[in-house]
């Protein structure tokens, strides 16, 4: 049976893992160095969480610590240190180019949308639930709800209108 503090990590690494290794991700160069730091990253959650002390949301907490190992991790390579080019994991140019445009639409449609919806569908692709919404934006969980139905309805008819 997994202690109190293993599941913990457990559910936090599971809820921001893949977000984690973005994190890494950026701040490496090679697979092999993301692979590592996310490790780090791993660790260092391991290490803090029985000093974490609710000051914030635990993403904020996971991703602070991986932000600062991040940083670590890039300040330790050595200044004359040449580049290594990295394979694109990403599909072949034409749907890129597709993908690329679609992303480009729904961003013009979110920037169309009233500034108090477009604060909330923007926090709400990054994934942060109503109640984070709402503590940034100084509202309810349920207004934060209601304003996020009604921003997505409006996306739904400005991106069917618009060819």
């Amino acid at each position: 049976m997994a202690s109190p503090l293993e599941a913990r990590f457990r559910q936090l690494w599971d809820q921001h893992g893949p977000a984690l290794g973005r994190v890494a991700r950026s701040y490496t160069r090679t697979r092999a160095e993301q692979e590592d730091l996310l490790q780090e990253i791993s660790l260092g959650l391991w290490r803090a969480l029985p000093g974490f002390r609710g000051e914030c949301s635990e993403r904020t907490f996971a991703f602070r610590i991986a932000h600062n190992l991040g940083l670590n991790h890039a300040m330790r390579r050595k200044p004359g240190e040449p580049e290594v080019e990295v394979p694109d994991p990403r599909p072949d140019p034409e749907t890129r180019a597709g993908d690329a445009q679609r992303r480009e639409r729904l961003l013009g449609a979110i920037r169309g949308l009233p500034l108090p919806y477009r604060q909330v569908i923007t926090l709400a692709l990054e994934e942060m639930s109503h109640q984070e919404i709402a503590d940034i934006l100084g509202l309810t969980a349920n207004n934060t709800a209601v304003r996020l139905s009604r921003a997505r309805e409006m996306l739904r008819a400005a991106l069917m209108e618009k060819p």
